[in-house]
């Protein structure tokens, strides 16, 4: 790790200069690619620092443990010594994580879907609960989310929830959120106190760019409209607001009615049927020219079981990785940190093993 970082340093140094030339400067596209390299590198050397900074500290307290007599100082450095240690291993999984290569994809719009599997009411409440979770996550990391769809369901939580997350390192850290999720719990609803077992299933979805943008023939799609409605009469709309599009080539269907604007409607359900067709095309692209199943990792595949949600232990498994934490409940608050950074991790890793593999 030292001697990537020490690159990576050079590297800054380097960045910094071209930055302030006069030829980078006129050419938009070079300047916009440096500006990105240099916020990463920035953000490497301040954690960099910091884990230096740290390490010092740890050293000096160490180092006052032989030499000083004075018990009350002594007391006050054997206390600061496992806080230290703690923040040292802290900031050193941030480091590793961090040192994994910006892909150009990292920060790009996404959409999530969150659907109701196998477990009926419970499972509409726990897709209520991810969709908190994942709001309270994106809080915490300063991204923005916009609500493009959702079906409420007659018990509380809903159907399916559809929304956009937009961030720095959105797409990073949230790309292995698809796939299947388990819940483990006794429900409201559960007068006996039995454990049931559900599940939802995620899908994430890159916004198409301007590169990507899928162009739709108005021939090729079936527009209706209909009246909204929402569970037990709520958010009733008494005008025919409410779209569905079908694009026949594919099957794929889109509904929204959360805008009282048929105009509104129609725009969100054509972000979301333009990321839907793009996934597609993507996911057929990439298992094409996959040889390997590693190098397919991340692609979407939601038909895996990817985590369990054990609430009368307070676990959470992420069977992928063989990850179990005791601490389900700050999860749940989104501080899901100690999940997706292994993740992005892992399958790094992967990805670097299987361009090894075929290049033996």
């Amino acid at each position: 790790m030292d001697e990537q970082i020490r690159k990576l340093l050079k590297r800054f140094a380097k960045v910094e200069e071209l930055l302030g030339q006069a030829d980078v400067l006129a050419d938009q596209k070079q300047y916009r690619e440096l500006a990105q390299e240099h916020s990463y590198l920035a953000e490497v050397k301040d954690y960099w620092q910091r884990y230096e900074s740290l390490n010092k500290q740890l050293e000096e307290n160490q180092q006052f443990l032989k030499t000083e007599k004075d018990p009350e100082f002594l007391q006050v450095v054997r206390q600061e010594i496992p806080a230290l240690e703690a923040k040292i291993a802290t900031t050193l999984q941030e480091l590793a994580s961090l040192l994994i290569p910006p892909d150009p994809r990292d920060s790009r719009n996404l959409i999530l879907e969150i659907r109701a599997g196998t477990g009926g009411d419970e499972a509409a409440l726990f897709v209520g609960d991810c969709v908190r979770m994942y709001k309270q996550y994106a809080d915490k990391k300063g991204w923005k989310y916009e609500l493009l769809s959702c079906a409420e369901s007659e018990k509380g939580g809903f159907k399916e929830y559809v929304m956009v997350f937009s961030g720095h390192n959105v797409y990073r850290l949230m790309q292995y959120e698809a796939g299947t999720h388990r819940v483990q719990r006794v429900p409201k609803t559960e007068a006996q106190g039995r454990v049931h077992t559900s599940a939802v299933t995620v899908a994430v979805l890159l916004e198409p760019d301007e590169q990507e943008k899928v162009v739709l023939d108005e021939k090729e799609l079936k527009i209706d409209t209909y009246r909204s409605s929402g569970a037990g009469g709520q958010h009733v709309n008494t005008t025919d607001s409410a779209i569905r599009i079908t694009h026949i080539p594919t099957g794929t269907v889109v509904t929204c009615q959360e805008e009282r604007s048929q105009h509104k409607n129609k725009e969100k359900a054509m972000r979301l049927l333009i990321a839907k067709i793009a996934d597609e095309k993507r996911l057929k692209a990439e298992k094409e020219m996959a040889s390997l199943r590693s190098t397919q990792v991340g692609t979407g595949d939601r038909s895996e079981r990817i985590r369990t949600y054990n609430f009368p232990q307070n676990r959470i498994t992420d069977h992928r990785i063989e990850l179990t934490l005791y601490k389900l409940n700050l999860i749940m608050d989104g501080q899901l940190d100690e999940l997706t950074e292994p993740l992005v991790a892992h399958f790094y890793q992967e990805k670097l093993a299987a361009v090894g593999d075929r290049s033996l």
